[in-house]
């Protein structure tokens, strides 16, 4: 299965200058329960933008056609989405369970090419309109995807804004034929 997992504000906004623009601690606790056990796919830019590089417990794969592999500690790399994604079919193993589920974690370029491939979007919706964005999450058309999960959450001491986690998955009458 492959899952995007992104943090985006009403206007589709996903990070300014190589960072998040909103900083929401339960949308990193859920990144990491998702995440963990299971093969990550990131852009090079990506990569550079974690604060420790590699994230632990899970396969890291970094895509980028001119870095080498020397240039990602803890990750492998591939020069393409479609690369990526075929070395993810051979799975990862945690704790002794294997998995082959993938998700998506960015960038904006990656983003775009794994949205036809994706099953399911895992959003953290965020209700507000950032002040400064550079970088955008492609258009959901949304007749191809049907919710399956929404948790709503407001303001508190810890969230300056309000948002949802939703779920999507994939009608099935919209699957593609070009899955990996």
């Amino acid at each position: 299965m492959i899952s995007i997992i992104v943090a985006i504000a009403q206007n589709r906004a996903i990070g300014f200058r190589n960072k998040l623009i909103y900083w929401l601690p339960n949308d990193l606790k859920r990144f990491r329960q998702l995440t963990t056990g299971h093969t990550i796919v990131m852009g090079r830019k990506t990569f550079e933008s974690l604060p420790k590089g590699a994230l632990p417990n899970r396969r890291n794969i970094v895509v980028s056609r001119t870095a080498q592999a020397e240039a990602f500690p803890g990750a492998e790399c591939y020069p393409s989405l479609e690369a990526a994604l075929t070395a993810a079919r051979s799975g990862y193993i945690y704790n002794n369970v294997e998995s082959t589920e993938v998700f998506i974690i960015g960038g904006a370029s990656i983003y775009q090419q794994a949205l036809p491939l994706a099953d399911r979007l895992c959003l953290t919706c965020i209700h507000d309109v950032p002040a400064e964005a550079d970088t955008f999450f492609p258009e959901i058309t949304e007749a191809e995807w049907e919710e399956t999960f929404r948790e709503d959450h407001g303001v508190d001491e810890k969230h300056a804004v309000p948002y949802s986690f939703i779920d999507l998955c994939r009608k099935q009458n919209h699957a593609t034929t070009t899955r990996l």
